[in-house]
Protein backbone atom coordinates (compact mmCIF):
# COMPACT_ATOMS: atom_id res chain seq x y z
CA UNK A 1 0.00 0.00 0.00
CA UNK A 2 1.31 3.48 -0.86
CA UNK A 3 2.39 5.87 1.92
CA UNK A 4 -0.43 8.35 1.37
CA UNK A 5 -3.05 5.59 1.25
CA UNK A 6 -1.65 4.19 4.52
CA UNK A 7 -1.80 7.63 6.13
CA UNK A 8 -5.39 8.13 5.00
CA UNK A 9 -6.36 4.70 6.32
CA UNK A 10 -4.65 5.38 9.67
CA UNK A 11 -6.58 8.67 9.91
CA UNK A 12 -9.85 6.92 9.01
CA UNK A 13 -10.34 9.10 5.93
CA UNK A 14 -11.96 7.91 2.74
CA UNK A 15 -11.57 10.38 -0.09
CA UNK A 16 -15.05 11.22 -1.42
CA UNK A 17 -15.93 11.91 -5.03
CA UNK A 18 -15.21 15.55 -5.78
CA UNK A 19 -18.41 17.63 -5.60
CA UNK A 20 -19.66 19.77 -8.46
CA UNK A 21 -18.47 23.39 -8.45
CA UNK A 22 -20.95 25.96 -7.13
CA UNK A 23 -20.32 28.29 -10.06
CA UNK A 24 -18.95 28.68 -13.58
CA UNK A 25 -15.29 27.86 -12.99
CA UNK A 26 -12.84 24.97 -13.30
CA UNK A 27 -12.62 22.90 -10.12
CA UNK A 28 -8.91 22.41 -10.80
CA UNK A 29 -6.32 23.34 -13.39
CA UNK A 30 -3.27 21.24 -14.17
CA UNK A 31 -0.61 23.42 -15.78
CA UNK A 32 2.57 21.46 -16.37
CA UNK A 33 3.81 20.37 -12.97
CA UNK A 34 1.48 22.72 -11.06
CA UNK A 35 -1.98 21.71 -9.89
CA UNK A 36 -4.28 24.54 -8.81
CA UNK A 37 -7.33 23.52 -6.78
CA UNK A 38 -10.26 25.94 -6.62
CA UNK A 39 -11.63 26.85 -3.20
CA UNK A 40 -13.30 23.97 -1.39
CA UNK A 41 -15.97 24.79 1.17
CA UNK A 42 -16.43 22.93 4.44
CA UNK A 43 -18.47 19.83 3.51
CA UNK A 44 -18.58 17.10 6.17
CA UNK A 45 -18.51 13.31 5.67
CA UNK A 46 -22.31 13.25 5.31
CA UNK A 47 -22.20 15.77 2.46
CA UNK A 48 -23.56 18.60 4.61
CA UNK A 49 -22.03 22.06 4.55
CA UNK A 50 -20.59 23.19 7.89
CA UNK A 51 -22.29 26.59 8.03
CA UNK A 52 -22.01 29.70 10.12
CA UNK A 53 -19.69 32.38 11.42
CA UNK A 54 -16.67 31.88 13.59
CA UNK A 55 -17.04 33.97 16.70
CA UNK A 56 -20.85 33.74 16.61
CA UNK A 57 -22.48 30.36 15.96
CA UNK A 58 -19.31 28.34 15.16
CA UNK A 59 -16.66 27.82 17.83
CA UNK A 60 -12.93 27.41 17.24
CA UNK A 61 -13.01 23.60 17.52
CA UNK A 62 -15.78 23.30 14.92
CA UNK A 63 -13.98 25.81 12.70
CA UNK A 64 -10.81 23.72 12.86
CA UNK A 65 -12.88 20.67 11.89
CA UNK A 66 -14.50 22.64 9.03
CA UNK A 67 -11.05 23.54 7.66
CA UNK A 68 -10.10 19.87 7.90
CA UNK A 69 -13.16 19.02 5.77
CA UNK A 70 -11.97 21.59 3.22
CA UNK A 71 -8.61 19.80 3.06
CA UNK A 72 -10.38 16.50 2.40
CA UNK A 73 -12.24 18.24 -0.44
CA UNK A 74 -8.90 19.45 -1.80
CA UNK A 75 -7.59 15.88 -1.73
CA UNK A 76 -10.70 14.72 -3.61
CA UNK A 77 -10.11 17.37 -6.30
CA UNK A 78 -6.41 16.48 -6.54
CA UNK A 79 -7.25 12.80 -6.93
CA UNK A 80 -9.79 13.65 -9.64
CA UNK A 81 -7.15 15.72 -11.45
CA UNK A 82 -4.14 13.41 -11.28
CA UNK A 83 -5.64 10.01 -10.45
CA UNK A 84 -3.19 9.08 -7.68
CA UNK A 85 -2.20 11.26 -4.72
CA UNK A 86 1.23 9.61 -4.73
CA UNK A 87 1.96 11.86 -7.74
CA UNK A 88 1.99 14.89 -5.42
CA UNK A 89 5.56 16.07 -4.98
CA UNK A 90 4.83 19.08 -2.76
CA UNK A 91 2.01 21.12 -1.33
CA UNK A 92 3.11 24.67 -2.12
CA UNK A 93 0.29 26.87 -0.83
CA UNK A 94 -3.02 26.93 0.98
CA UNK A 95 -5.24 29.99 0.84
CA UNK A 96 -8.08 30.11 3.34
CA UNK A 97 -11.14 32.23 3.95
CA UNK A 98 -12.90 32.10 7.31
CA UNK A 99 -16.53 33.22 7.61
CA UNK A 100 -16.18 35.30 10.78
CA UNK A 101 -17.58 38.16 12.79
CA UNK A 102 -15.54 41.38 12.52
CA UNK A 103 -13.75 41.02 15.87
CA UNK A 104 -12.78 37.34 15.41
CA UNK A 105 -8.97 37.04 15.35
CA UNK A 106 -8.20 33.32 15.49
CA UNK A 107 -8.14 32.69 11.72
CA UNK A 108 -4.76 30.91 11.79
CA UNK A 109 -5.97 28.46 14.45
CA UNK A 110 -9.02 27.62 12.34
CA UNK A 111 -6.99 27.06 9.16
CA UNK A 112 -4.55 24.85 11.05
CA UNK A 113 -7.27 22.20 10.58
CA UNK A 114 -6.39 22.10 6.87
CA UNK A 115 -2.64 22.49 7.32
CA UNK A 116 -2.42 19.83 10.03
CA UNK A 117 -4.33 17.33 7.89
CA UNK A 118 -2.04 17.93 4.91
CA UNK A 119 1.01 17.28 7.09
CA UNK A 120 -0.60 14.09 8.45
CA UNK A 121 -1.38 12.86 4.92
CA UNK A 122 1.75 13.89 2.98
CA UNK A 123 4.33 14.16 5.75
CA UNK A 124 6.10 17.30 6.95
CA UNK A 125 8.54 17.59 4.03
CA UNK A 126 5.96 17.32 1.26
CA UNK A 127 3.38 19.41 3.10
CA UNK A 128 5.51 22.29 4.40
CA UNK A 129 3.65 25.14 2.66
CA UNK A 130 3.00 28.85 2.60
CA UNK A 131 -0.47 30.02 3.54
CA UNK A 132 -2.87 32.87 4.08
CA UNK A 133 -5.87 32.88 6.40
CA UNK A 134 -8.24 35.82 6.20
CA UNK A 135 -11.66 36.64 7.57
CA UNK A 136 -14.68 37.24 5.35
CA UNK A 137 -18.12 38.68 5.94
CA UNK A 138 -19.66 35.70 4.10
CA UNK A 139 -18.80 32.64 2.01
CA UNK A 140 -20.72 30.59 -0.56
CA UNK A 141 -23.55 28.51 0.99
CA UNK A 142 -22.77 30.28 4.31
CA UNK A 143 -19.86 27.83 4.69
CA UNK A 144 -17.71 28.34 7.75
CA UNK A 145 -14.43 27.95 5.82
CA UNK A 146 -13.15 27.79 2.24
CA UNK A 147 -9.62 26.68 1.29
CA UNK A 148 -7.75 26.61 -2.03
CA UNK A 149 -4.45 24.87 -2.80
CA UNK A 150 -1.49 24.74 -5.15
CA UNK A 151 0.55 21.54 -5.54
CA UNK A 152 3.60 20.56 -7.55
CA UNK A 153 3.00 17.15 -9.10
CA UNK A 154 5.08 14.63 -10.98
CA UNK A 155 4.97 15.41 -14.66
CA UNK A 156 3.34 12.83 -16.86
Amino acid sequence: MDTIAKNLERLGIQIPDAPRPLGNFAPYLLDGEYLYISGQISIDADGEVVRGKLGADVDLERGYEAARFCAIGILARAKAAIGDLEKVEKLLKLGAFVNAVPDFSEHPKVVDGASDLMVQVFGPQKANHVRFAVGNASLPANAAVEVEAVFRVKSR
